[in-house]
């Protein structure tokens, strides 16, 4: 094998943490989501971001999404 190829068992304890953090912060984005009652913007428009947007859409929501009545 050459050696700049990297192989998979290197890559994981490095990737595997940050798929846990992207996928916590996803699931508080979206909880938080569904339970506020005043976003700025329309909820569908937030999941998309939340969803599609790694790592910055969960970020990007509670730092602009969420709203004080």
């Amino acid at each position: 094998m050459n050696n700049t190829t990297l192989e998979i068992g290197k890559l994981l304890p490095i990737i595997a943490p940050l798929l846990v953090v992207q996928l916590l912060l996803v699931i508080t984005a979206v909880v938080a989501l569904t339970k506020a009652e005043h976003t700025r913007g329309p909820k569908w428009m937030w999941v998309l971001i939340i969803l599609f947007v790694n790592l910055i859409g969960p970020v990007a929501f509670f730092i602009f999404g969420r709203r004080n009545p």
